[in-house]
């Protein structure tokens, strides 16, 4: 029977399988730490959980290789929840209904969970195995990656041993990372009051679908459609012709996530209905032209709703609808030191209507510290001109890349050795752990890596199954070759 858990390399497959059955949205991993805490008492290792649910599990040496530099190997253990809106799913409980298509592994209607499910699957055939040759070990399984990178910041000194660190969070097989961009959010809110809809008004909610979404780093510059954009151009378009109210408005849902699905519900005078579908058809046409290549499912609809009580009172609509035409989505700045290399960006990552408040999150992005300060304010200035709170974190460290690096010259070596053909190495402009990890862990020497993965944080997400050999091998032959100490 051709099931996920009988792929080569077969142990490798063996856990990823068993990953794929386990719940583990951000901020709630608590099955999944349990499940990593049975494997280490079963395989009779030392472990240890700390109080952000970070799980560290220990190796001894193989015979021989006891004099070998120890090595951590790092995964985090939650994933992006995401899914198709008319799918029914409930991540807190259901597995990933993961299945084989040729030679790639997808999920039906969800995120699959690869990021980073396969790097904790590689950790832990690596502790299973009994055969393999390595020095020391320390895997590393950090909590709430996607959603704020809280085990990698809460991570205590001391809790690491070892001065090597593999990342293996990385998505396409044949690069090696040496460096990633940081990253913080900045999110307005929009107080409200509610006013009633006019008497004798059509209502109806408009829908933008059918976009591939995606992940803020790896694809912002990728030309790829954001929902929550096109819904606004079109109700802003609506609105100078038929002078709407808005009573609902949604899109998006994660804070690095392209949002692939948005909504509202507007309502006008009765005579306005065929100006609102006009506006939609011309505009559903002129996007369509924009996104041919990138987005060939994209669809705009509109459907007759019951008429709503209240809507959201007209200058705080205004607001709102301006600020969301003006805030930066996509490529800020691309890098003047690496070609092809995304410097900064910012991503347009969702819109809510809680109590009385409309919720707006973006996310930004930047392999500059001074940048990245400089696009949030960027963000936050639009946010304050349109009267909105601002909310902003602290965010997280890039990773400075490190040519010199010696681990990531035995990487290139192995690659070489393997498959006959140099890696190719660069920074990556998606967020990775590693950057905090230098701030707790100085002396840490760090590379990235790991198999071939396609349209992560979304439910396109993807694992092609030829890439997790060669992800395997390298691995096992980097820790091989692993330094004397």
């Amino acid at each position: 029977m051709n099931s996920i858990k009988n792929l080569h390399p077969q142990l490798v497959f063996k856990y990823f399988d068993e990953i794929l059955q386990i719940p583990r949205p951000s901020k709630q991993e608590q099955k999944i730490i349990a499940y990593l805490e049975n494997f280490a008492k079963e395989q009779q290792l030392e472990y240890k959980t700390d109080d952000a649910g970070n799980v560290l599990i220990k190796k001894k040496a193989s015979m021989g290789f006891e004099n070998r530099k120890g090595i951590i190997l790092q995964s985090h253990s939650d994933m992006v929840c995401e899914k198709n809106a008319d799918f029914k799913h409930d991540f807190e409980n259901d597995p990933i209904p993961a299945f084989i298509d040729g030679d790639w592994i997808k999920s039906k209607g969800t995120t699959l969970g690869a990021d980073d499910g396969i790097g904790m699957a590689a950790a832990l055939a690596v502790l299973a195995d009994k055969e393999l040759k390595h020095g020391p070990i320390e895997c590393l399984f950090t909590s709430d990656e996607e959603t704020g990178m809280t085990g990698a910041i809460e991570l205590k000194p001391g809790f690491l041993e070892h001065s090597i660190l593999l990342n293996l969070d990385s998505e396409d097989e044949g690069q090696l990372f040496m460096g990633c961009a940081g990253g913080m959010d900045t999110e307005g809110r929009f107080n409200f009051e509610e006013v009633p809809v006019k008497q004798g008004s059509y209502a109806c909610k408009i829908m933008v679908s059918g976009l591939k979404g995606g992940h803020s780093g790896d694809e912002i510059n990728k030309k790829l459609g954001n929902s929550i954009k096109l819904l606004v151009r079109l109700l802003s378009q609506i609105d100078k012709k038929t002078n709407i109210q808005i009573t609902e408005i949604s899109g998006g849902n994660l804070r690095n996530a392209i949002p692939r699905e948005a909504y509202a519900i507007i309502s006008t005078a009765q005579h306005k209905k065929e100006e609102i579908r006009l506006c939609l058809n011309t505009f559903l046409a002129d996007a369509e032209r924009e996104y041919i290549r990138t987005e060939p499912d994209l669809k705009i609809e509109m459907e007759t709703c019951e008429i709503p009580l209240t809507a959201i009172d007209e200058n705080t609509k205004n607001n709102l609808l301006l600020a969301l035409q003006a805030l930066h989505h996509g490529v800020f700045a691309m890098s003047q030191t690496i070609d092809a290399l995304v410097e900064t960006s910012s991503n347009l990552a969702s819109v809510k209507k809680m109590a009385m408040q409309i919720i707006v999150g973006t996310s930004q992005r930047s392999s500059l510290e001074s940048a990245k300060k400089h696009i949030a304010e960027t963000i936050a200035s639009t946010f304050r001109l349109a009267g909105a709170e601002i909310i902003q974190n602290g965010g997280y460290p890039g990773w400075e890349p490190n040519p010199d690096s010696e681990i990531l010259k035995i990487t290139e070596q192995s690659y070489k050795s393997l498959f006959g053909k140099t890696p190719e190495v660069k920074a990556i402009h998606a967020g990775l752990e590693c950057g905090l990890f230098l701030t707790k862990f100085p002396q840490l020497d760090m590379v990235s890596f790991g198999p071939s993965m396609k349209g992560a944080h979304s439910p396109d997400e993807r694992l092609y199954i030829p890439s997790v050999e060669k992800f395997w091998k390298l691995l096992l032959h980097i820790l091989e070759n692993a330094p004397v100490s």
